[in-house]
């Protein structure tokens, strides 16, 4: 059971071992109506909450178990939690992970010395395989999130909270199998039973909100999200019914809204939050209270430079802050210049251009060059000036399909 003496149990075992992440209120979060504090767990050690569980997991078990080696599987951050919990208390770990976990989350399990075993699409490919080498291995299974103490561990996060605010009125915590909410809105409602507890799932996961509606565990046909840390098919029998019955609502977030407030948060707090910990942050502009103290949980922080990347161009084509156009020009001297001239009366500051002069064999049409031009701008406002500046001048410009810079 998930009583009040297990989760200070589970405190106590996490005190002296995991970073102390204080919250921090956000001014510019601040004007979607609600005084919004973050609690920022992707500055934790290891990059994430999920340590708290795994330590607390892991100092549970016997020295026998330990002894026989640890498994688990995990999109990334648990698997990263066991692995520093397993070289912590001299146990060897193998983390099944999917194909697809970004590298910088291998790598890290690597050098905190465990066994990374890489297999299936999804968490759900990896967490069979693993059942499978468990068995064949005599290794302790580490459940992520479908286990009492790993939500004990979670859980630990809402002593924390409101201890630092005991004013809080709603918090926000992203939701994948459910190991994470069970445990916060559990002693959440044990301290402050008046306080909110809202689950945050992407739509392309929605596994928690579809078991809610149906009163039952239930199994989504598919997976598809960018958020990879949540990207689970089936919540967990064990603490669904933690989740029924201290979980208050359930909000889903689209994937491009990630990608924004992606974008928001490391202009605002210079501060990269992965895609999974972003889904507190997106689901702040949908909360039907106004003039609360609400705290958005950012659960992880581990992404690889690649998709930080591409989250910033995406995020900043989605606001018309980069785009590209292309215009068809006759082959002839200054046209360039020409081009070049009417963006820079407008303020934009182009970023390449792709200049072909074969896309007509007749080298003499007024068409017989096109120009492919990507540029910075203000945002869609300004981005349409350019446009209409340029058609005024006789070019018809085309917005173009976007591109890598």
């Amino acid at each position: 059971m998930l009583t009040l003496e297990k989760f200070r149990q589970a405190a106590d075992v996490l005190r002296g071992v995991i970073f102390d992440t204080a919250l921090f209120c956000s001014k510019p979060f601040s004007q979607t109506g609600n005084n919004v504090w973050f609690k920022p767990e992707n500055m934790q050690l290891t990059g994430a909450y999920k340590i708290r569980g795994a330590l607390y997991k892991v100092s549970m078990l016997s020295p026998e178990q330990r002894k026989r080696g640890l498994i688990t599987a995990s999109a990334g951050n648990h698997a990263q939690g066991l692995a520093y919990a397993a070289q912590h208390y001299g146990a060897k770990a193998t983390i099944v992970m999917p194909e697809t976990t970004p590298l910088v989350k291998v790598n890290n399990t690597k050098a905190y010395g465990a066994n990374v075993v890489l297999t299936g699409n999804i968490y759900d490919d990896a967490h069979s395989h693993a059942v499978k080498l468990a068995d064949e291995n005599g290794y302790e299974f580490v459940h992520p999130f479908n286990d009492i103490d790993i939500a004990a561990g979670q859980g630990t996060l809402a002593f924390e909270i409101l201890k630092a605010l005991p004013e809080t009125d709603v918090i926000l915590v992203p939701v994948g199998g459910g190991g994470l909410i069970a445990g916060l809105a559990t002693l959440a409602k044990e301290l402050k039973p008046d306080v909110s507890v809202i689950g945050v799932e992407p739509s392309g996961a929605a596994c928690v909100k579809m078991s809610l509606r149906a009163g039952k565990v239930m199994s989504l046909q598919k997976v598809e999200t960018i958020a990879d840390g949540v990207a689970v098919r089936t919540p967990g029998d064990v603490v669904f019914p933690y989740i029924q019955r201290y979980v208050d609502d359930i909000i889903t977030i689209d994937d491009k809204k990630l990608v924004d407030v992606f974008l928001d948060m490391m202009e605002s707090h210079k501060m990269i939050v992965e895609n999974a910990g972003l889904l507190s942050v997106a689901a702040l502009k949908y909360l039907n209270v106004k003039g609360k103290n609400v705290v958005a949980l950012l659960s992880g922080g581990n992404m690889d430079v690649i998709t930080i990347s591409s989250l910033v161009q995406h995020g900043l084509r989605n606001r018309g802050r980069i785009f590209t156009f292309s215009v068809c020009l006759p082959d002839r001297p200054g046209e360039l210049h020409r081009i070049s001239g009417i963006v820079a009366r407008e303020r934009g500051n182009i970023i390449k251009l792709e200049h072909n002069q074969f896309v007509d064999i007749n080298r003499n049409s007024d068409r017989g060059t096109e120009l492919r031009v990507t540029l910075e701008a203000f945002g869609h406002e300004h981005k349409n000036i350019i446009l209409t500046a340029l058609s005024q001048e006789g070019y018809v410009a085309q917005i173009a399909a976007s591109t890598e810079l």
